[in-house]
């Protein structure tokens, strides 16, 4: 099967199979959204889906520097004029949101917002922040009962203030040591409440939480990333994560797709399998794809859809390149996560380079 051929997600006819994967790019100054980003989303709007970078929906879902969000209206303004752009070009595109929990500084943080995690455990390592370089990963507070109902409706409100600005669904960040996957964690997650202890409570806040963002805004628009196998940010190897996937899959059946991180783990492909017969719907694989490699994924149905990152960062015009088996260009690493254009909207498609 190929990468270019249609596929029906949902409400939405995609294209192709060929996704632009979230990623961090740090150029939302202020946490709202520039003109710059727009451009940079409408130059990729070929792919058959985009998922956006990390978008906090919450003051403490912020972490990182200059990511943006999705809860004032100026930052629903700001995404407006992105959906817009890629609509125009024919595209689709999906918010996610990133509530990042643990892996946060204060610096990167506005006034008033809160360091928060399922149990006070601080993570090992440091962050960049703007304001004063590397910094150790700050302490969280454990979120109360109160706390966890109210970033849960954080979720909520984020995603109903994506559909007003545009956005075709979103996408909930439940991979990559991130608040979500530290809710599913046996390390990350201590709590001795109805939301700690095994599986299926370690579970629950991520799959309440799916179910909330997909009562207000419609199943069909709520996707989610996880990453089994996971060791980014500070997360341990579980050897348990069959079980643990297993059950989670369960509880997502009915959202619009699972988004699943590969991992070199000898339990991956079994895991890979669990989650697809118990999610039953659309699976959307990611993990250093070539072309050759994807479409053997595809043909061997362990996915509908093929999520690419870093080479949609130097090929605004990956698709059309897949699609002639043209060379891509290499992006600078040094300019990943700078403020400025460099690096960002300065790549040339194959037509122009």
């Amino acid at each position: 099967m190929s990468l270019l051929t249609s596929f029906t997600l949902g409400k939405l006819e995609l294209r192709n199979r060929i996704v632009m994967a979230p990623m961090t790019r740090s150029r939302a100054l202020g946490n709202v959204p520039t003109n710059a980003m727009a451009e940079y989303y409408e130059q990729r709007a070929s792919a058959g889906l985009i998922i956006t970078e990390g978008i906090a929906p919450s003051p403490n879902g912020l972490g990182y520097a200059r990511i943006p969000g999705l809860f004032t209206p100026e930052q629903v303004r700001g995404f407006r004029a992105v959906t817009e752009r890629v609509h125009a070009r024919g595209g689709a595109i999906f918010a996610q949101l990133m509530h990042v929990g643990r892996i946060a500084h204060p610096l990167n943080m506005p006034e008033g917002a809160r360091v928060v995690a399922p149990s006070a455990i601080q993570a090992a390592g440091n962050m960049y922040t703007d304001a004063g370089g590397l910094q150790p990963f700050a302490a969280p507070d454990a979120l109360s009962a109160a706390d966890l109902a109210e970033t849960k409706q954080e979720f909520v409100r984020a995603a109903q203030n994506a559909i007003e600005a545009g956005f075709d669904g979103v996408e909930l960040h439940g991979a990559n040591g991130y608040l979500l996957e530290q809710f599913m964690h046996p390390d990350t997650n201590r709590r001795t409440d109805a939301y700690g202890g095994g599986d299926a409570q370690r579970n629950r806040f991520v799959i309440e939480t799916a179910q909330a963002v997909a009562q207000a805004v419609g199943a069909e628009r709520v996707g989610i990333r996880l990453s089994p196998y996971n060791t980014f940010n500070d997360i341990a190897p579980r050897e348990d994560a069959l079980d643990a996937y297993t059950d989670l899959a369960r509880g997502l059946a009915g959202l619009a797709y699972i988004h699943v991180v590969g991992s070199g783990h000898p339990r991956f492909p079994e895991t890979l399998a669990a989650i697809r017969r118990e999610f039953a719907g659309p699976i959307m694989l990611n993990g250093g794809f070539d072309r050759e490699r994807a479409e053997a994924a595809l043909r061997e149905q362990q996915a509908e859809l093929i999520s690419f990152g870093k080479p949609f960062i130097a090929n605004p015009d990956f698709v059309e390149r897949t699609a002639q088996r043209a060379a891509l260009a290499e992006a600078d690493a040094n300019t990943f996560y700078t403020p400025g254009v460099e690096g960002y909207i300065d790549y040339p498609a194959l037509s122009a380079a």
